[in-house]
């Protein structure tokens, strides 16, 4: 399963990359057919944000800790300080892990947003670039 992932080097820089988190087959219901699914990861909150109508762009920032977000509806383009951008759309989950340095830009979609932010104090075990 593919992440796209949102990282600092440490020179405070931020990149994109992808990640390919390992699953494997399995039947959650006996009468099931097995499916994929990832490992357990730790986390420690779990929020959900509505972001409003109108709101387009968020400033450069960072996370305060490793973040799995999970967006539910809408779209929001992020743009890393190397300049590169990427559209994430509605279905799609984004690890962001850039804690310091300049951070990234987000610009949303005009229609209002929901998603969910998954705290992962350790990461998804994603070795560093």
């Amino acid at each position: 399963m593919r992440c796209l992932r949102i990282y600092a080097t440490p020179d405070g820089e931020s990149h994109f990359d992808e990640v390919e988190l390992p699953t494997t087959k399995r039947s959650v219901h006996p009468d099931a057919e097995p499916f994929e699914v990832s490992a357990s990861y730790q986390s420690s909150r779990v929020r959900l944000t509505r972001i409003p109508a109108g709101m387009r762009e968020v400033s450069w920032h960072t996370v305060p800790e490793p973040v799995l977000t999970v967006r539910l509806d809408g779209s929001v383009d992020y743009e890393t300080s190397d300049g590169e951008v990427r559209n994430v759309q509605a279905g799609s989950f984004v690890l962001v892990e850039d804690t310091h340095g300049k951070g990234h830009l987000s610009r949303h979609s005009a229609a209002a947003q929901t998603v969910i932010w998954i705290s992962l104090p350790n990461g998804l075990d994603v070795p560093p670039a």
